[in-house]
């Protein structure tokens, strides 16, 4: 079963409505007891990454899920500020992230390559898989994504990127650390790109 953790933060009905499309079962989580029976978990996101934090813990899941993703390794997909969460910290805020992945989250304003360009980094953009995994199955080539951002994940040794993009200068867009994986864009809003990862996280 894959079941969307809605703890206030993300377009949840966006992702029902593409599973339902796939005739693939889908429910939504709003507590604890709710996760149960799930599969594979999809951890959205939107705004700042303390916020984040702040509501995860408030929601009362993030116990159950961090037994269900470190011990029991149920596969879950951090999107957005959901995959910014998986890491470390962030130089957005002073909380700890989950530290599902090793990184730290990191501005762009601080990169020297962005100087001039407008952010937040908003809309279309093409995603280079850059090791084979199976989340870009069938996406090797050509696939594009909508991306809203203004902070990036930067992998502790770089094993963990999986997929690059390109602004001013080039960015991990795409993470995965064992049962755990994370992209900044919206899959949701996607169109067919975002229909074919989603398929594939619940497939592989």
């Amino acid at each position: 079963m894959i079941t969307i953790i809605d703890y206030g933060l993300g377009n949840i009905q966006a992702f029902v409505n593409v599973y339902r499309r796939l005739h693939i079962p889908v429910c939504v989580a709003k507590t604890a007891d709710e996760l149960k029976g799930a599969t594979r978990l999809i951890l959205p996101g939107v705004g700042a990454f303390d916020h984040a934090i702040e509501k995860l813990d408030a929601s009362g899941m993030r116990p159950t899920l961090e037994r269900m993703v470190r011990e029991e390794h149920v596969p879950v997909l951090g999107i957005c500020v959901g995959m910014q969460i998986l890491a470390s910290g962030s130089d957005e805020g002073k909380l700890p992230g989950l530290g599902w992945v090793s990184g730290r989250v990191k501005g762009f304003a601080a990169v020297p390559e962005l100087k001039g360009l407008p952010l937040p980094h908003m809309g279309w953009n093409d995603v280079q898989a850059v090791v084979d995994s199976p989340l870009f199955r069938g996406l090797e080539d050509d696939a594009r994504f909508y991306f809203l951002h203004s902070f990036y994940f930067d992998c502790e040794d770089g094993t963990a990127g999986i997929a690059s993009a390109s602004y001013g200068h080039d960015f991990i867009c795409a993470v995965a650390e064992g049962n755990v994986f994370g992209v900044q864009f919206h899959p949701e809003k996607s169109h067919h790109f975002g229909t074919i990862l989603l398929k594939n996280f619940a497939e592989f």
